[in-house]
């Protein structure tokens, strides 16, 4: 809001910057602000100048009373009664009101009242709700007009005076017809706008083209006015799918469906030209083609517009906008279909990306699934050892990424137990841990060495086959010799290239943690030599292997996490094996901030039966199985 010098405040939507007090006050035409039950409110120095008043004078006094007619005429009340029902003609009926020429006399200051005549012009000021805040009085003082050639007495004087006002009285009634319809025009285009605005907010949210045809043929033909029209898009080889708004079926070939892509019709050639198609009466739709004939017979639509949708440089459908009544498309309205038409482009672009990359994640989604089957077996069931394993992908886009197990039964009788970490969490991961632990499978088979000599021959390996990655594991082997067999006894003998460490649990619930000072990564320098590192494994004890997902936390260091893992296994100690990925990976309360892999090896007593739950693989609910 702004304030006048008399304090007034007036409106100023969409235009914060303008000073409308000063221009109110620079205007040389006389303009006089009342209140609803017209009180004065307020009045520019061009109306005080033509009246010969001061704001002092009139500001807070009823019109009337500040201007009373002249007790002296015959009809006295007429101009007072004239000019007040115009007033509240603009008040109540929220339209601008134009008087024909009104004769209005003002005090001369000496007792009587000299004769003057006005253009008078009503027009209401509304606030946000519609209200009429203020009525607006534009005075034009034409007594000079009205006196030029007048003489009393001489009958051509008078009859050139006559000659003269209806002259005058016509000009100004055309010009305030002019101005009221402008203002109606004005007021048309804002509607529209404001329509075209929600229906824009409306465009950019859709999510399918669909959809947008949809907003686009049910409110943003109404809010430009239209009685109907269609949006054309793209339907396969050299074709395009019409859909037509409601007020407009049947249609053009049968209604909604696909036509070729160079049919006769406008939506279609805007489409294949990119050039505009303006129609604006039956004559010129039937001489753009013969097949709109019958167009317009069925749908009554006589007027069209259609305009090609284009973002980005490429071409990506139509517009039509059609009328049932010859029509003159303004450069104004043609240019509000332009931008209507651009904001269509841009949804159709941003839907069509859209669609473009979920698909291409479908795709990928479905390979990373195909290879994390391929990838994660069930584990071996070798005598008297359990093996359970559990993954859980931190990755949106694919159920797999760098984390993974492995267990597989060697030539000798040993049982190789691996756990491992490719860097990244995605596809790209995936294929990464893929060839590690593909060649490491390779490795552990062709030769008969200890866990520090095969993660040396994988680091070799990686050099050597150009696998451009870094990666964490431990490879363990259970191995049972003669003195451990007769003893019941096992070893666990494993290398650490960078790893967390894997921890024992006894069955009294005492949790080892088998820590040792790791080995480099693979991929860093395979010359740098490897150890190996050897544990009893007693009959009911349990292994945990697992990827630092399941530690590592951005509000807590990786030794509280492998403290708190420590505790969480020991409350595990009596459970069955396949209870205890599930139990761990419940503590995360289903959020990990990065691929989680578990194997979990239990050594049971060789007087006792395997457990048939033993070698099945289990993924937690919702994700993956495999």
């Amino acid at each position: 809001m702004d304030s006048q010098p008399n304090g007034l405040e007036v409106a100023t939507p969409g235009a914060a910057a303008t000073d409308y007090a000063a221009v109110f006050w620079a205007m040389p035409t006389p303009y006089l602000v009342l209140a609803p039950d017209l009180v004065i409110a307020d009045a520019n120095p061009a109306y005080l100048a033509t009246t010969g008043r001061s704001l002092d004078e009139i500001v807070g006094r009823p019109v009337f009373d500040a201007f009373p007619g002249n007790p002296k005429e015959v009809d006295a009340d007429g101009g007072v009664g004239n000019v007040r029902a115009s007033l509240e003609r603009a008040r109540d009926t929220g339209r601008t009101d134009v008087m024909p020429v009104q004769e209005y006399d003002f005090p001369d200051g000496v007792g009587g009242f000299t004769k003057r005549f006005w253009s008078l012009i009503s027009i209401p000021v509304h606030d946000s709700a519609g209200r009429c805040r203020y009525l607006l009085q534009r005075a034009e003082d034409i007594t000079g007009y009205v006196h030029q050639q007048g003489r009393a007495g001489d009958p051509e004087g008078q009859e050139a005076w006559r000659r003269r006002a209806l002259d005058v009285q016509a000009d100004l009634y055309a010009r305030g017809v002019e101005l009221q319809a402008a203002r109606s025009a004005e007021a048309v285009t804002a509607r529209r706008l404001a329509a075209l605005a929600r229906v824009s907010l409306q465009v950019s949210q859709a999510e399918t083209v669909q959809e947008l045809i949809r907003v686009v043929t049910e409110g943003g033909l109404v809010a430009l006015g239209a009685h109907g029209g269609a949006v054309a898009v793209p339907a396969g080889d050299q074709q395009v799918r019409l859909v037509m708004s409601e007020g407009l079926r049947p249609a053009a070939g049968g209604g909604d469906g696909v036509l070729p892509w160079d049919a006769p019709y406008p939506g279609c050639v805007a489409a294949r030209t990119g050039e505009f198609v303006v129609l604006p009466d039956r004559a010129a739709t039937e001489a753009f083609a013969p097949e709109m004939r019958e167009v317009i017979d069925s749908t009554g639509a006589e007027c069209w517009v259609a305009l090609p949708l284009e973002s980005a440089g490429r071409r990506l459908g139509s517009l039509s906008v059609a009328w049932t009544a010859p029509r003159t498309v303004t450069d104004d309205e043609l240019a509000l279909l332009v931008a209507f038409a651009a904001q269509c482009a841009q949804a159709l672009e941003r839907i069509g990306t859209r669609e473009t990359e979920q698909v291409a994640h479908a795709a990928v989604r479905g390979m990373a699934e195909a290879l994390q089957r391929s990838l994660f077996t069930a584990p071996p069931e070798p005598d008297h050892l359990e093996i359970a394993v559990r993954y859980l992908p931190a990755a949106s886009l694919a159920q797999v990424g760098g984390d993974w197990y492995d267990a597989f039964l060697l030539e000798d009788g040993r049982t190789a137990l691996v756990i491992g970490d490719v860097t990244g969490h995605d596809s790209y991961a995936a294929a990464a841990m893929a060839q590690v632990r593909n060649v490491l499978r390779g490795v552990a088979h062709s030769r008969r060495d200890s866990p520090a000599a095969v993660l040396s021959a994988l680091d070799r390996a990686m050099r050597d086959l150009e696998v451009g990655t870094l990666a964490t594991a431990v490879l363990a082997t259970v191995e049972q010799g003669r003195d451990e067999a007769a003893e019941g006894l096992r070893v666990l003998r494993w290398s650490n290239a960078g790893h967390p460490p894997p921890m024992m649990v006894e069955t009294d619930g005492t949790v080892t943690v088998l820590e040792c000072e790791p080995d480099l990564l693979l991929g860093v320098d395979p010359d740098v030599p490897r150890a190996d590192h050897e544990a009893v494994l007693f009959p009911g004890a349990t292994v945990l292997f697992y990827t630092d997902g399941l530690v590592e936390r951005r509000d807590a260091t990786l030794d509280q996490g492998i403290a708190w893992l420590s505790g969480a296994l020991a409350q595990c100690a009596g459970l069955p094996l396949e209870e205890v990925g599930d139990r761990l990976l419940g503590e995360l309360a289903g959020s990990v901030e990065d691929d989680v892999a578990l194997l979990a090896l239990r050594a049971h007593p060789e007087d006792r039966p395997r457990p048939p739950s033993a070698g099945r693989t289990r993924v937690p609910e919702g994700h993956t199985a495999t």
